[in-house]
């Protein structure tokens, strides 16, 4: 639901990430590089323990690097939009160009994908998987050699945000035996009507494939995946409607957003790269930021102590 998505308040080439919120069994988070498809070029290092004296200085080996893959940035509908194509009256110049092959306006379903790095490996942990989720790994997933899911973390339960739930059986089927699914209780009432064979899966006849996804209701308190912390960022998404947003390290990352409480305020603070909703160039509408919005709310972050 986003078509435009940055970082604030981050250095020219490096961030360091310091550990938040982090309880014992947590690995601190110390950095991440940002690979395209935004075309992103941060690059730090993630470390399994705290960087002191010298081991700033040591830096990383490539195998230590980890990112974040931006696997969307578009609504919900995506973009081109159909409606605009068959426009005779009116051309849309956005969607003419995003069927231009490798454009980089042709935008789907808002979602990134974290390869945190551990001494075990790589593992991949993606926020939201939407409707257009499959049609996206299908691009990016064999450009930058993705082959799991080692868990997948729901921001709120709109389409664009849980629609691909059904195509993680690609990966419960062929790949590894089950994905964990990080969901808040309220959403996940929901998936028991829209993904009700997926939560309850005694009603799939025998011999049916389907995903196999073991559900975890999270909170808004901070949780861990995979030796990540990860603090959630509550905000409104319409009026009475709850989305999250979620801190891991010193990155903000708030996808679907119209409000931000003042209790979530503190939460952001000290931030080093902030990844936020912002749907038009001109205005806000009634569930999304726009960029004049964002704008302010920087400049009132960046003026605060």
């Amino acid at each position: 639901m986003v078509l435009f998505l940055s970082a604030f308040r981050c250095t020219p080439r490096m961030a360091l990430l310091a550990p938040v919120y982090r309880p014992a069994p947590a690995a601190p988070i110390m950095g991440l590089k940002f690979s395209a498809p935004r075309n992103s070029a941060l690059r730090a290092s993630l470390s399994s323990g705290p960087i002191t004296g010298n081991d700033a200085s040591k830096g990383s080996s490539p195998d230590e690097q980890s990112e974040i893959i931006f696997i969307g940035t578009g609504t919900s509908e995506g973009i081109p939009r159909v409606s605009c194509l068959t426009n005779t009256v009116k051309k849309c110049a956005v969607c003419w160009k995003a069927i231009e092959p490798g454009n980089k306006n042709k935008r789907l379903n808002t979602s990134i994908l974290i390869r945190h790095s551990r001494p075990n490996g790589k593992r991949n942990i993606l926020i939201d998987a939407g409707k257009f989720f499959y049609h996206s790994a299908l691009h990016w997933f064999p450009a930058y050699g993705i082959r799991t899911i080692d868990a997948v973390i729901i921001t709120h339960s709109h389409a664009d945000a849980i629609g691909g739930l059904d195509d993680l059986r690609d990966w419960t089927n062929n790949v590894q035996p089950h994905i964990p699914i990080y969901v808040a209780k309220r959403d996940f009432e929901v998936m028991k009507k829209t993904h009700y064979y997926l939560v309850d899966t005694r009603v799939v006849l025998a011999g049916a494939a389907v995903s196999e996804l073991q559900f975890n209701i999270i909170t808004e308190e901070p949780f861990v995946v995979d030796d990540m912390m990860f603090t959630p960022l509550p905000v409104w998404h319409g009026q009475g409607y709850r989305s999250l947003g979620f801190r891991f390290g010193n990155i903000c990352y708030i996808s679907d957003v119209s409000e931000i409480p003042e209790e979530t305020y503190p939460l952001l603070k000290d931030c080093d790269i902030l990844i936020l909703d912002a749907l038009r160039p001109d205005r806000s509408s009634a569930t999304h930021f726009g960029l004049p919005r964002v704008s302010c709310i920087y400049a009132y972050s960046h003026m605060t102590q």
